[in-house]
């Protein structure tokens, strides 16, 4: 069953689309929630596609899968240029406590996977949130003031920078320079998978590794890291994606059902 509708964020709707394993969404099995945080003005659909087939990939293995669009983005309300790094990492965190609500979610599963800038919001959020059991990155920014500068052209000359239509302020990019994803990963107890493309030409691969092994430096969670060989940006290919899913899949399998042991274990 896939359902659209929105959130309430402050006083604009985010749009959202869900997607249940079974017919009507409620039964006696609890679910694991995924929930996909899109990347730099991007949508809750992914170029290509991107995140409806891996949504459509996922639900037939039994998780429940959120999308959504930041304020600005896709069809849901505001203007990009008005959010702060720190309005992604709250609307985040809105969209995770309307996640949490759904019919037989589990609360003890939930994992957020995050592309590009998305990533580094999932990291962000997860390393601030412990409803957060898993994170997964795929292609994800390290370093968001710089690469998001890079990408928009942005030379400290013009407050207000016209990117592909969307309106990108001086106050947005600023605001990234308060956040390290890199260092906050150190701050999050859960399991984390790093995947990156390697013909990737927007965000350098190599952040991939350095998230890797930041994430090693922690006492608790299971780190994993996997290139994809020639991969793009966006896995746009048929076999890069079909790599892109298995991969993530396959890591989910395993390491949500450890979220849910370990969060058993906690609470005897």
């Amino acid at each position: 069953m896939v359902t659209s509708d929105c959130i309430w964020w402050k006083d604009r709707k985010l749009a959202h689309t869900i997607h249940f394993p079974h017919e009507n969404g409620v039964g006696e099995k609890k679910l694991p929630l995924i929930i996909i945080c899109h990347g730099f003005t991007s949508t809750r659909i992914g170029v290509d596609r991107l995140f409806v087939k891996t949504a459509q990939a996922l639900v037939e293995l039994g998780f429940a899968v959120l999308r959504f669009d930041y304020a600005g983005c896709g069809e849901s309300e505001g203007e990009y240029g008005e959010n702060e790094f720190a309005c992604f990492i709250d609307q985040t965190k809105e969209v995770i406590s309307y996640g949490r609500k759904l019919p037989n979610i589990d609360q003890n599963a939930i994992t957020l996977i995050g592309h590009s800038l998305g990533g580094a919001v999932a990291v962000c959020t997860a390393a601030d949130d412990e409803r957060i059991n898993n994170v997964i990155t795929w292609s994800a920014v390290g370093n968001p003031f710089e690469e998001i500068k890079e990408i928009v052209g942005y030379n400290g000359e013009h407050p207000v920078i016209d990117h592909l239509g969307y309106t990108i302020t001086e106050e947005f990019l600023l605001s990234l320079q308060a956040y390290s994803p890199l260092e906050d990963i150190k701050q999050f107890s859960g399991n984390a998978l790093f995947i990156h493309g390697t013909g990737d030409q927007v965000i350098s691969s190599s952040y991939c590794k350095d998230y890797y092994e930041e994430s090693n430096k922690r006492n608790e969670g299971v780190s994993e890291m996997i290139l994809i060989e020639d991969a793009n940006h966006t896995y746009s290919s048929i076999r890069h994606f079909d790599q892109l899913i298995t991969t993530t899949s396959d890591w989910l399998l395993k390491f949500v059902t450890t979220s849910v042991q370990n969060s058993l274990k906690k609470s005897v």
